[in-house]
């Protein structure tokens, strides 16, 4: 299993940025072992309040992603794009 992690300039300066990273990073290394799919790549994208967001609610929030991401899988449509919003 391949991560990868971005944070934009929306994110905040340079220094900013890279905390939000670190954090994303080692909720990462919590999830991904027991949830993560093998062979599987992750882009984990930081947002502007990932820098300030609660510890746990980042984990619970990559939890919740995987998911999502899951059920969509094996619904056999890809997650996001197409009837995105509309309820399941």
């Amino acid at each position: 299993m391949r991560v990868g992690f971005t944070a934009s300039r929306r994110v905040g300066n340079a220094v900013t940025r890279n905390r939000a990273k670190r954090r994303l990073r080692a909720a990462a290394a919590e999830v991904l072992p027991r949830q993560g799919r093998p062979g599987t790549d992750y882009v984990i994208v930081a947002r502007g309040a990932t820098g300030e967001r609660a510890y746990r609610e980042l984990v619970t929030d990559l939890e919740t992603a995987l998911r999502q991401l899951d059920r969509h899988q094996r619904a056999g449509r890809p997650p996001g794009g197409a009837g995105r919003g509309e309820e399941e």
